[in-house]
């Protein structure tokens, strides 16, 4: 049975998926990389993490200070923070679930970022 870190896991990629042009490809170590027309929008996975726990990046051009005082975020590189990546942790105590719709807000906002103009445009307009 999967743990629930690995069920938000699925459910974040089926929905990165979901979006115009993406796929899902290696990253580096144990990470997977979503990517839009080869543009990576978010990691998922870190290494040598346990299954029992989930670290997500995302690039929140919008709401990246807002986000700095959760509990789950972590602290970036300088790098990370001067491009606005936002890191999300997750341990086995915490309920990654109950933040499943903040989550995929940040994996849209990411997508939007990251996308060219013309994908950005058909996911806003559509509202989807």
């Amino acid at each position: 049975m999967p743990t629930p870190h690995q069920q938000a896991e699925a459910e974040l990629t089926a929905y990165g998926l979901s979006l115009p042009e993406t796929d899902l490809a290696p990253g580096w170590a144990d990470t997977r990389y979503l990517r839009v027309r080869g543009k990576g929008f978010a990691v998922l996975g870190d290494k040598g993490q346990a299954h029992d726990a989930l670290t997500l990046t995302f690039k929140l051009p919008i709401s990246y200070e807002m986000v700095q005082d959760l509990p789950f975020v972590r602290q970036g590189s300088p790098w990370y923070r001067q491009h606005r990546w936002a890191i999300a942790h997750f341990d086995s105590e915490d309920d990654i679930l109950a933040e499943m719709d903040t989550l995929k807000g940040w994996l849209r906002q990411s997508y939007v970022a990251m996308a060219p103009k013309a994908l950005s445009r058909l996911l806003t307009e559509s509202g989807a």
